[in-house]
């Protein structure tokens, strides 16, 4: 018996849903392809760190619930705009020094594995360990 013949209305909702999946994958496939192509204006040493990260974020989020699907393109989005403000794609008068400081209050919004992450990405970065003196 074929359900989608007795109950058009249910088919077309079917095909919305589809295509709603399609436009959130291509939304998200140009969002990282719009990242790594930013990255090529980064110095050649910290360009393979990004990358990778960027990879490995979008792969371990593939599989997310919605509410986290959100949160995750909303701030990819927000480093996308920052990083081309950074790096000047408005115009040389407008490029900024690429990064930013954490304020105290985001650090203590982030999760613990986060705040791991984060001290492993910047070890990677800087190449030395943040000792006692320069936490504050």
């Amino acid at each position: 018996m074929n359900i989608a013949a007795l109950c058009p209305q249910r088919k077309q909702r079917a095909k919305h849903t589809v295509m709603a999946s399609r436009t959130h994958v291509q939304r998200v496939r140009i969002l990282y392809k719009t990242i790594l192509r930013l990255h090529r204006g980064l110095p050649a040493e910290v360009r393979p760190l990004g990358d990778g990260y960027v990879r490995d974020e979008f792969r371990r989020h593939k599989g997310c619930v919605e509410s986290e699907a959100i949160v995750f393109l909303h701030e990819w989005t927000n480093y996308a705009v920052s990083l081309a403000e950074q790096l000047g794609l408005r115009g040389p008068h407008m490029a900024q020094p690429l990064g930013r400081y954490l304020k105290e209050k985001d650090i203590e919004k982030m999760r613990d594995e986060q705040v791991c992450q984060l001290y492993e990405l910047m070890i990677a970065a800087t190449g030395k360990p943040m000792d006692a003196k320069e936490k504050r």
